[in-house]
């Protein structure tokens, strides 16, 4: 789908709709918890209280019970991206099996393998410490809305069933006939590989989780320092200060504290609609009766999928990079991108005209070169990081706090012997160049959406340096 002018009959879907984001609307928001005064001590400070964090520092607890573990956090725990995205848990650690496969082909089975472990994890996880947050293995569909992808669809499927995966290929009928969009040419159901949650619940039943187990979580705590104390580490905050013998940096998006991560990410934002609840009228005009996540093949993908009271969460196509790395509360809202995706929305479903949104938001998400997570240690193995999700950490945060804790621990793994955690990605390079890239990347991105899939001179060498740029 490209850009053109929004028409009225988006513009008035929009009009109410709340500047806010759905998920952290939610009655059951925990109270805040106190910020960090004075001088402390633990065995693993954990900086960061979004999924990574958290993850982190319940699994700390569970496989090294008398560890003292303390958790800081800027804001509020999963209020950044861990409590905004779209609540797809994919089973996938490299960003889908497509980039798995031309970046770490040798070891693409065992990757897979321990993903979908991984994400079973989760899921008795869920039911372990009774977390609410409406937990659905349904599956993802990704669907074909140019003739192109249909066959980019076939390729895929022969490729993932080859690979032992359990996908089925739908034609146009049996695509529509899952959900119904007259844009559907055709489908690729993955039935195991994703579920759906609701996003901050998950990651307020984990803050919960590691409070019973004894974790301290300080709040509104921004670390404004890390450095060597003896055979340990201090974080300073504004008000207070932690020494702890070994430190996960759990920021992701925002800056880091080590000096040398500064280039292997930037942030980008990424845009998101909630429409009010669907009637009984409008249930049955789109079907959708197995609730599958789903997603378009194209370039500039939209996401979408069902809450538990039927309403549409839509998201996706921009991917926007502000110059300089620019974070700022502000940017969580775009009347451009906001009734772009409200366009999008009702040609996609053009028999829902006159259903209206209630929330429309934004999130700074943080993407690399690889497109998949990336690990390391500094200051002699004091200090482990995982960042560059690339917009899909929901459950692979899980996988990368076991990475931090086995690199922290000194302790070889499965995990730590794969080639896709001891690899980096490139660098993106400084700015001013850096943002003419991203502009560049998005604007070929477009421009092979636009003609049959079509790669241009620009996206080919990036493709043959393993660089890229996506959310």
């Amino acid at each position: 789908m490209t850009p053109s002018v929004v028409d009225p009959g988006p513009a008035r879907a929009l009009a109410a709709a709340e500047p806010g984001v759905f998920w952290l609307a939610d009655p059951d928001r925990p109270e805040p918890l106190p910020a960090l005064r004075g001088r402390h001590e633990a065995d693993l400070a954990v900086v960061g209280g979004g999924y990574s964090g958290l993850w982190t520092a319940l699994r700390a607890k569970e496989r090294y019970p008398d560890l003292d573990v303390v958790v800081l956090e800027a804001g509020r725990c999963g209020d950044q991206a861990s409590g905004r995205n779209g609540g797809f848990a994919s089973s996938s650690l490299t960003h889908g099996f497509g980039n798995g496969q031309a970046r770490w082909p040798e070891e693409l089975s065992a990757l897979d393998r321990i993903g979908a472990a991984n994400l079973e994890a989760i899921g008795e996880t869920v039911d372990r410490y009774g977390i609410d947050c409406a937990w659905e293995r349904t599956g993802e569909l990704m669907v074909a809305t140019a003739a192109h992808q249909v066959e980019e669809l076939d390729d895929l499927a022969g490729e993932m069933r080859g690979a032992g995966h359990d996908v089925e290929l739908l034609d146009e009928p049996a695509v529509r006939a899952q959900v119904a969009s007259p844009t559907y040419l055709a489908g690729l159901w993955d039935r195991h590989g994703t579920a759906m949650v609701e996003p901050a619940r998950l990651a307020w039943g984990l803050r919960r989780a590691c409070l019973d187990l004894g974790v301290r979580i300080h709040e509104h705590t921004p670390v404004t320092g890390l450095a060597r104390d003896g055979a340990g580490m201090v974080l300073r905050s504004r008000d207070g200060r932690v020494r702890a013998g070994r430190v996960a940096l759990a920021t992701n998006a925002f800056p880091p504290l080590l000096r040398r991560l500064r280039l292997m990410t930037v942030p980008v934002y990424d845009y998101v609609l909630m429409t009010e609840p669907l009637s009984t009228e409008q249930r049955d005009a789109v079907g959708w009766r197995n609730r599958q996540g789903v997603g378009d093949s194209a370039n500039q993908f939209h996401y979408y999928r069902l809450t538990r009271d039927n309403r549409i969460l839509w998201g996706g196509y921009d991917a926007v990079y502000y110059y300089g790395s620019r974070i700022h509360r502000r940017l969580e809202q775009s009347e451009v991108t906001h009734g772009l995706l409200a366009e999008h929305f009702f040609e996609t479903f053009p028999q829902l005209d006159g259903l209206r949104f209630s929330h429309r938001w934004g999130g700074v998400i943080d993407t690399c070169t690889q497109f998949a997570a990336f690990f390391g240690r500094a200051y002699d193995g004091r200090v482990a990081y995982a960042m560059g999700y690339t917009g899909l950490g929901v459950a692979a945060t899980r996988f990368g706090a076991d990475v931090m804790l086995d690199l922290l621990q000194g302790e070889e793994t499965e995990r730590t012997a794969l080639r896709m955690v001891r690899e980096k990605p490139l660098p993106f390079p400084p700015e001013p160049i850096r943002f003419a890239g991203v502009q560049l990347t998005r604007w070929s991105m477009d421009r092979a959406d636009a003609n049959a899939g079509r790669r241009n001179l620009w996206l080919r060498t990036l493709d043959r340096m393993g660089l890229g740029f996506d959310s």
